[in-house]
Formats: C-alpha cells, structure tokens, sequence
C-alpha cells in the first residue's frame, strides 16, 4: 500500500507498511454433482435448473462435422483401439447394422446427392437417422474424409509412396504420419478389410475398395498428378488391407 503527500516544491512519496493477507483452503465443499460434455448430446449431468439454459443444437465450435480437423473433434476408441473422431464411428456403427457390408457395390456405388445432403445435415445437428441409405453412409464416410483440411496421406510425399515395391516398405512409409493421420489411416483399413470380408455378397475385394477410397486420403491441386498419386496410393491401401486380413486369420487360426 502506498500514500501520496504533495507540495508546492515537489512529490514525496511515503511507503507504509505492506499487509499480508493469506488466504486458507476452502472448507465444508460439497460434490453436488458431475457434469461432462458430449459433442452429440450436450452437457450429461447438467442439474435441472440450468438445462433450459443449453441450447437445444450440437455445442461445437463448428458448425459441421464435415471438413474440420479431427484434432478439433470429440474422438471415441473403436473395438480395435483407435481414436477417431466419433461421428466416424457412429456412421460406421449403424453401416454395420443395416447390413452394409454385405450390400453389392458398397463404398462404390454412389448415392443420391439430395438424399445425402439431407442426412449431412443431420450429422451437423449431432442426429444419426435410423433408416439411412447404406450407399449414402457409405458415401459419407468417404466425403469426411476427402473433406479434412489435410488429406490422411499428405504427409508422404508421392515420390515416396512411388518408390515403395513391397510390404515392408509400405509399413515403413506410413511410420512417418503423426499419431491422428496414423489412428485415421488404421480405422479406415480397418474398415476396408471388414468390406473385404464380405466378398462374396458385395462383390468388392481389396483392390477394388481400394480403388474407390484411394482419392479421398490425399489432397493434389493439379489433377493429373492427382490420378497418378491415387494409383499409388491405391497399392499401398490394397497392401495394408491385405496384410491386414492375413493377421486377422492367423490370430483366428491360433486362438
């Protein structure tokens, strides 16, 4: 604390005596209630009096789940342990329950674009309808991913990826992405090797799902370059869905 004393010559300042005050820990708290938030469904817990409060649409700092970095979304840990964004999960969940991976053509044959608008949106409000299309999820799934703002595989060059001929290699190269691009680029093999699976009713093997997801994991300007990088990057998702596959029937066959 400090005081002032004027004259007409010049400023004296006078220094008092500096009190402390210390200040103790808080006594009688109570842990009334837990309140965490859910990017689908609002705050859980939240106590009845301020519920009116919350708006009644999807909290996020955007207002689509489409073309947002995945850092920058709610993510869940899938029954293989990867961290994904939820949406991914949730579109993928209700893919598996109407019987999309046993539909012919799926992840190729594309949907229509007004009935895909339509459940977009609903995503955006957090609301996953229960009779969709399973070729319009199916497309969803690759739109968010060619939507990021960075393709999944941009971090590797195209010379890179070129000068991969074998399975090694290719395991080497994707090493090189950070942990998010590494947990997207697992779940969507992931993914691709449960289509593979089913074949023999949707007709689509691993060069073929491949084919069709190849140009939404990466990001050209020039389309030329484009198309030829999408024919590599086509090798290298065919080689880890293989792989894939030949690992999950070694560990059935020695379970």
């Amino acid at each position: 604390m400090m005081s002032c004393k004027f004259d007409d010559q010049k400023e004296e300042v006078v220094k008092s005596t500096v009190h402390h005050m210390e200040i103790g820990c808080p006594t009688n708290v109570q842990h009334l209630t837990h309140v965490t938030f859910d990017r689908f469904h609002d705050f859980l817990g939240l106590p009845v009096e301020f519920e009116v409060e919350i708006p009644c649409k999807v909290p996020s700092a955007s207002v689509s789940v489409f073309g947002i970095s995945a850092e920058s979304m709610q993510c869940s840990f899938d029954t293989r342990g990867n961290s994904v964004p939820t949406i991914l999960l949730l579109m993928q969940e209700r893919l598996y329950s109407q019987g999309g991976l046993k539909a012919e053509g799926i992840f190729r044959i594309n949907p229509e674009n007004s009935q895909e608008e339509q459940i977009r949106d609903q995503l955006n409000r957090g609301i996953v309808p229960d009779d969709m299309n399973v070729h319009c999820l199916a497309g969803l799934i690759k739109a968010w991913f060619r939507e990021l703002p960075s393709g999944v595989l941009d971090e590797l060059s195209p010379e890179q990826v070129l000068q991969c001929n074998s399975e090694e290699e290719f395991i080497e190269l994707v090493k090189q992405l950070k942990p998010t691009e590494t947990a997207l680029l697992k779940w969507a093999i992931d993914l691709m090797a449960d289509v593979v699976e089913h074949e023999e009713t949707n007709k689509m093997n691993a060069r073929n799902i491949a084919m069709v997801f190849a140009p939404n994991m990466t990001q050209m300007s020039d389309p030329l370059t484009a198309l030829v990088h999408a024919v590599q990057v086509m090798n290298l998702l065919k080689t880890l869905i293989v792989k894939t596959l030949r690992e999950r029937g070694e560990t059935e066959g020695g379970g």
